[in-house]
């Protein structure tokens, strides 16, 4: 089972994430990549740190999940964008910060040069993963065709609260909703994947002939609508699944700055703009018929905050709205 872990300025998370993965109870049948997308935070330095013992992992006393030690040194082969992976973990260190897809593909393509890697996780790095979840995933998948697989999310800070069973997209609006968000752990069934639109792109596995066929992740988003795009391309060849008793834990938002939630805050300029973007291009693409009603939300959705006495954070919804250069801020960050 490859993993792929894309990491942004993620040093302050991605060393549990990983603690998480090597402890499991499947960890010797994981090979995992982390993409590091031109981080300033020292992430890729952090990680090496990590797999050669150098820097004791010290467990978070508030982590939803029992973590190792996982057993050190893990060795780590160092590798540029193109090249395959090799061994437990391997680091990609890209020279640019090519967004969310763009690092998910350098990742696919390291493993997919692998020909003993069977199925591929993207998994986002603020997660932390049970120890059964992994085996769960290998039991349910191996040795079976499939397409795109997901389990359940949940809060990180809120263990006792579902994140996302998988999603939805409205289709007068573009607008995508989580199903099961803020409902109880305790009680709440999974959904029917039939009914879903997507799966969150922080917690999905495709095989190996869904990529042959579907192909990579779309690059042109830089963050959001991925996944949904991806999921909107698959056909009715590749049904989504989600995998009961294979949950994670996700954190959400520590490199982008979204909103909602388990956690009250409210979207940033930077995850604004990109929304609302990529939901625009998402429906000229998928959702035609979308278009005059996804406008009209995003204008309504400036407006809503231009009255909360927040210019910053309305005008970065315009500009992603209309595809108009983003503010100077945003662009200084994506350089």
């Amino acid at each position: 089972l490859g993993v792929v872990l894309v990491a942004f300025n993620s040093a302050g998370v991605i060393l549990e994430c990983l603690e998480s993965l090597f402890g499991a109870d499947a960890a010797e049948r994981l090979a995992v990549v982390v993409v590091d997308n031109a981080s300033s935070d020292g992430t890729a330095e952090r990680v090496l740190g990590w797999a050669s013992g150098a820097e004791p992992f010290a467990a978070n006393p508030a982590c939803p999940v029992p973590l190792g030690p996982a057993p050190k040194p893990i060795a780590v082969t160092e590798r540029g964008p193109g090249e395959a992976a090799a061994g437990p973990l391997t680091l990609v260190r890209s020279p640019v910060n090519g967004g969310f897809a763009y690092g998910v593909n350098r990742g696919l393509e390291a493993l997919k040069a692998r020909g003993d890697v069977f199925a591929f996780w993207v998994l986002n790095p603020d997660s932390v993963v049970p120890p059964h979840t992994p085996a769960r995933y290998l039991a349910a998948l191996e040795g079976r065709e499939f397409g795109m697989v997901s389990s359940r999310c949940i809060y990180y800070e809120r263990p006792d609260m579902v994140q996302t069973d998988g999603g939805l997209v409205d289709r007068r609006t573009g607008v995508c909703s989580a199903a099961n968000i803020g409902k109880p752990v305790a009680g709440t069934p999974l959904p029917d994947p039939a009914g879903l639109d997507f799966v969150t792109g922080a917690n999905t596995i495709v095989s190996r002939r869904f990529l042959d066929e579907v192909g990579l992740m779309p690059e042109e988003y830089f963050l959001y609508y991925e996944e949904v795009d991806w999921a909107f391309r698959r056909g009715a060849r590749y049904p989504l699944e989600l995998v009961d008793g294979a949950e994670i834990y996700h954190h959400g938002g520590t490199s982008i700055g979204s909103g909602g939630g388990g956690v009250k805050r409210r979207a940033t300029p930077f995850a604004n703009y990109f929304n609302h973007r990529n939901r625009l291009r998402f429906v000229a693409r998928h959702l035609p018929g979308a278009r005059v009603g996804a406008l009209g939300y995003s204008v309504a959705k400036a407006a809503q905050l231009g009255l909360k006495r927040a210019p910053d954070e309305a005008w970065s919804i315009l500009a992603g709205t209309f595809d108009l250069a983003p503010p100077a801020d945003i662009a200084a960050r994506i350089k």
